[in-house]
């Protein structure tokens, strides 16, 4: 494994070819694990989004874009030139306030997911990681609450009940009903 500091490129030694696709998926969680695990602790502390994009470098590896940091309830990343293929992206919800559905993907991190044709990754500041599905147009929540680095400040059952999964028209009214 090769590190190039906190919000650089991260390479995993994961050959482009034969089970990739297989192999991807967990190399990939891996990587968004490490991502999160030092991306989240800045992110509440700063209360700002900070995102990037996965994908492969030009070796074939899995490899991340350098985060970028963005707003409190947006973030626009850089265009991925470390990258040679870009399979998803990457953010953060910055810290708890209760003025955010911030613990689901919101319906314009899918959005816009969909519209560059890639899936997508997301922290809440409970400490869920969620993995939104374009193709499905459906975000799963890979683990929940405190399996990132959570905000001390997050108050659990604020958005009321949690599932594991919403297809786009269900995370639109789980949304709409919590007041976003």
């Amino acid at each position: 494994m090769r590190r190039y500091g906190i919000l650089g490129t991260l390479c995993l030694a994961l050959p482009f070819g034969a089970n990739a696709t297989v192999a991807q998926g967990a190399e990939e969680l891996a990587l968004v694990k490490l991502i999160f695990a030092q991306l989240q602790v800045i992110s509440i502390e700063k209360n700002r989004e900070y995102c990037g994009y996965i994908g492969r470098d030009a070796e074939g590896k899995v490899a991340f874009s350098k985060a970028r940091r963005g707003r409190k309830g947006t973030c626009a990343p850089d265009d991925p030139d470390e990258l040679s293929l870009v399979t998803a992206s990457y953010h953060t919800h910055g810290a708890y306030s209760p003025n955010y559905v911030n613990e689901l993907p919101s319906v314009e991190d899918m959005e816009g997911d969909e519209a560059e044709g890639i899936d997508g990754w997301v922290a809440t500041p409970g400490g869920r990681l969620w993995y939104v599905d374009t193709e499905e147009m459906v975000v799963h929540q890979i683990c929940g609450l405190g399996c990132l680095p959570s905000d001390p400040q997050f108050i659990e059952g604020d958005t009321g009940l949690i599932e594991q999964s919403y297809y786009y028209d269900e995370l639109v009214q789980k949304i709409e009903e919590a007041g976003g």
